[in-house]
């Protein structure tokens, strides 16, 4: 015989009332005593808990003030019919003991619903631990082999045994950053002519892998990441400036992020325009500037207003191209050359004057900010409602709320600049000149100090 409620299919919940204090003995004997005979011999409360299909019936009895309030409990193997004349029957006892009392069921309850309720509940708490085990297990195994083979790929390059890709040595290219943590991140991301300069000051070897390269520096997006640049461009040749978003560091970027800031990467000379930062060392500048090829401005020898003796006003017959006359000779002189028709003048650049109000005043403003390294950003009204350093002008423009319309700084336009424009909503950017730009955004209106007119 089993009395476990848990076994039961049903549980009958029943309220109890009593006029006077009374004990749980009293409850279960006038509910065996009272039902006896009342229900027939194959619903005998007696013969049922004999035989297993009713389980130990359960009383709480609360007394005050001269009266008893409480709640029974049985549990019930019998099918719901059964079950339910068992508990009408309960509301038959009308005295418990010696008072007046009044038994009325609240519930009759189906166990196996709360039971398969549980196992639901329970089935998805193991379902989901099986599910997190297995998939940390294959991210285990597939970071474990990654490691495994960034491990492999990794090297150590010069005296200093400073880590690097494997393509130090074949690549025009290099890579030059912070740590040897960026370098395992850009090995993940399948870019191998990296190297780390470990610390803050530049090993010998950088230096002299950096002469015979094109320099890309890639530094963390914080104050350390700037110190370490302005160490590099002090001691190196550098061609190109790329450095992490505001914050991060070059080993927490995801692939698309590091493909995205080395895509970005600024000429160094634009570069040092837009941050005030001097460069005192041999920091490489364009090919124009270091004089490696002859551009427009450039002649062979001293130019006309350095020449020495008579300038072209002059004329002198050693300078003519006549043939001299010789004495005695009474054939008359030829004819002087026709005189040389005068160059055209250039094109004059058109003036603030000359440009619609609107575009005088965006001018007006940029002469305001000369030589001051500042950006200044309007709103729909043309009214300024931020400003910010120059080399704080992207992160701020990210961050700016309500969004601006025009953007107008002491600097070189940057395709950086024209990207976050673009993204921004920017229609108008005005500075001083352009810089290294592949493609402007048809949605972006750039102006610039040289010509006072639209670039685009």
């Amino acid at each position: 015989m089993s009395n476990d409620p848990t076994a039961a299919k049903y549980q009958i919940r029943a309220r109890i009332a009593a006029e006077g204090v009374i004990d749980k003995p009293d409850v279960v004997g006038a509910v065996f005593g009272q039902t006896e005979g009342l229900l027939g011999d194959e619903l005998d409360l007696r013969d049922l808990q004999k035989s297993g299909r009713v389980g130990r019936i359960e009383v709480d009895i609360d007394s005050r003030k001269g009266k008893s309030e409480g709640e029974i409990l049985i549990p019930s193997s019998l099918d719901q019919v059964e079950t339910a004349i068992l508990a009408s029957g309960l509301e038959t006892v009308d005295r418990i003991g010696p008072c007046r009392a009044r038994i009325e069921v609240i519930s009759v309850e189906d166990i196996r619903i709360s039971k398969r309720q549980k196992i639901v509940e329970r089935a998805k708490e193991i379902l989901t631990k099986i599910q997190e085990e297995s998939k940390g297990v294959g991210i285990d195994l597939t970071e474990s082999v990654r490691k495994a083979v960034q491990v492999d790929e990794i090297t150590t390059y010069g005296a200093e045994h400073l880590p690097a890709g494997p393509n130090i040595d074949q690549a025009d290219a290099l890579i030059v950053v912070e740590g040897r943590s960026d370098v395992l991140n850009l090995l993940r991301c399948g870019i191998k002519n990296v190297i780390a300069v470990e610390g803050t000051s530049v090993p010998q070897t950088v230096k002299d892998l950096s002469r015979g390269k094109t320099v890309t520096v890639f530094t963390d997006g914080d104050r350390a990441g700037e110190l370490i640049l302005r160490e590099m461009l002090q001691t190196m040749d550098i061609d190109f400036v790329a450095r992490a978003p505001r914050g991060s560091e070059v080993e927490e970027l995801t692939q698309k992020q590091l493909v995205k800031c080395l895509r970005n990467k600024i000429p160094i000379n634009q570069y040092l325009e837009m941050s005030g930062f001097e460069s005192t060392g041999s920091t490489r500048a364009p090919q124009d500037d270091r004089g490696e090829g002859p551009g427009p401005d450039r002649r062979e020898g001293p130019g006309p207003d350095r020449r020495e003796g008579p300038g072209p006003d002059r004329r002198d017959n050693r300078n003519d191209n006549r043939p001299p006359r010789r004495e005695n000779d009474n054939r008359p002189p030829p004819p002087p050359p026709p005189p040389r028709a005068p160059a055209p003048a250039p094109p004059a650049p058109v003036s603030a004057a000359q440009l619609p109000p609107r575009l005088a005043s965006f001018f007006e403003l940029l002469g305001g900010i000369e030589n001051t390294s500042k950006s200044l950003f309007l709103g729909p009204d043309d009214a300024v409602v931020a400003e910010a350093p120059v080399k704080e002008m992207i992160e701020r423009l990210l961050t700016l709320e309500p969004a601006a319309k025009t953007v107008i700084f002491d600097g070189v336009v940057s395709q950086r600049l024209l990207d976050v424009a673009h993204e921004k909503g920017i229609e108008t950017v005005i500075a001083n000149r352009m810089g290294a730009v592949g493609k402007i955004p048809d949605e972006v209106k750039v102006l610039t100090r040289l010509d006072l007119g639209p670039v685009h």
